[in-house]
């Protein structure tokens, strides 16, 4: 069995969504010390939908592949249900990782968080704290698995 699935490999020989949106409206960075990793995720938002969505990410194929496959999952969508995406989706949709590689899926669930977490604060808008925790505050990632 190959290590990666054919849409990891997909993604990261094919990136969707890579780049800059020039005034974001909310803008994420997440980044691993352990591993190196680090994203950054800007949206452009218009009437609460995520009307397009880019990424920069420094790191390993399945930093890439997970920045990837998490923005294609989000497009399009509410603020809302962009805030329900959890790791386990991510990996998911690219057909599972290694389980070594199953903290890249989290980084793109935490950028993705940071980055509407970011319009909020910018737009004066209320919202949970508890939908946002601060992911420095952890001293290991929590996997949601099966």
């Amino acid at each position: 069995m190959a290590l990666y699935s054919e849409k990891v490999m997909d993604h990261f020989s094919n990136p969707r969504n890579v780049g800059v949106i020039e005034n974001a409206d909310g803008v994420g960075e997440v980044g691993n010390a352990k591993c190196g990793d680090i994203m950054k995720i800007y949206l452009k938002i218009e009437n609460g939908i995520i009307a397009d969505v880019k990424f920069k990410t420094f790191g390993c194929g399945s930093a890439i592949a997970s920045s990837s496959m998490a923005t294609e999952l989000i497009k399009g969508k509410p603020l809302s249900q962009a805030l329900e995406l959890t790791n386990k989706a991510v990996a998911e949709a690219l057909d599972g990782l290694p389980a070594h590689k199953l903290h890249c899926s989290v980084l793109a669930e935490e950028a993705i968080r940071s980055a509407i977490k970011d319009y909020y604060d910018k737009n004066g808008i209320a919202y949970d704290k508890a939908q946002f925790p601060d992911p420095a505050d952890e001293d290991e990632h929590h996997f949601e698995e099966d």
